[in-house]
């Protein structure tokens, strides 16, 4: 994917409401479950779906505008420099050299020129003591975790810079900016190996949406299910479960879901909120057919006042 804006079909100057439409109406066409013999859209549902995650982070989208980033959201400049200010330059996970911005350690120039060792004596009399070894550089990755497997709290099997792999447990609350550290599992270091730091991006998911703890769903439903009431399959973040809609239900009624959301920090989990979208066919003669000798007195917009 070179360029997100081209895989959403929208301008540059897109608003975050013309990004998620765009997204919406190319997730339902692209998903995986309704071309399982069509790789070429799974792998264009996997494009738009990173493009919308990095156009929907507004710090992703304007490092991505102003070039520090490419597509997929790696620095277009080698990794571990940045621009920092006053001429030093950030070493891996934000570590700062020892020049420049007033940072240089005259200590140690003397100590170069009147001897070294485990203590010195300053040529102003002062005695001072060495610094421990340093360790090594902290690693920093970014952990891109899928929506569901972020809900349930799935452990994310991890590649280190060494090779290795492990599995990471994700902590309780997980959002996106989460940051774990490993301790050790950095660059090695005269004084030990410094750490590997995560930082979670949380994909986004074509039907679930997150709010706060607690998981959104727009769910489709027919005319005749809302007017007799029904009992439906609704997907959960923990599989499909059945979900009984009251008879006369109105788009718009949002059913709950208990227990069905994001862990919270304190071990206690949200809920699903299921919003009842009624959709009607596009050509059903029979129903035509009723609407046309169906005189209902009833005025929905009578509480508008029109």
């Amino acid at each position: 994917m070179a360029d997100p804006y081209a895989a959403l079909g929208v301008a540059k100057g897109a608003s975050d409401k013309e990004i998620k439409s765009a997204y919406r109406k190319l997730a339902k066409e692209l998903h995986p479950d309704k071309n399982k013999d069509n790789p070429k859209a799974t792998e264009r549902f996997s494009d738009v779906t990173r493009a919308y995650d990095l156009l929907l982070d507004k710090d992703k989208r304007a490092q991505f505008d102003r070039g520090e980033i490419d597509a997929e959201g790696n620095p277009t400049a080698p990794f571990g420099f940045g621009q920092g200010g006053g001429g030093y330059q950030r070493g891996p996970a934000g570590q700062q050299s020892d020049f420049g911005n007033g940072g240089a350690d005259f200590g140690d120039i003397f100590e170069g020129l009147f001897g070294g060792g485990g203590s010195s004596s300053s040529p102003f009399g002062s005695r001072r003591q060495s610094a421990p070894p340093p360790k090594g550089a902290n690693v920093a990755y970014r952990l891109n975790v899928e929506f569901i497997a972020a809900a349930t709290l799935e452990k994310q099997r991890i590649t280190l810079e060494d090779g290795k792999t492990i599995d990471l447990s994700l902590p309780k609350g997980v959002e996106d900016g989460t940051q774990m550290r490993l301790s050790g599992k950095g660059r090695a270091g005269p004084g030990g190996n410094g750490d590997a730091i995560f930082t979670v991006q949380i994909k986004h998911h074509p039907f679930f949406e997150r709010d706060g703890d607690n998981i959104r769903l727009e769910l489709p439903i027919t005319l005749k299910e809302a007017v007799e009431g029904a009992k439906v399959k609704v997907p959960t973040v923990d599989g499909p479960v059945m979900l009984s809609i009251p008879a006369g239900s109105d788009s718009g009624k949002t059913l709950r879901l208990t227990g069905k959301g994001f862990t919270s920090k304190s071990g206690r989990r949200g809920n699903q909120l299921v919003t009842l979208m009624i959709t009607l066919p596009e050509k059903d003669e029979a129903l035509k057919s009723f609407v046309k000798d169906w005189d209902s007195q009833d005025n929905p917009r009578a509480a508008m006042g029109v």
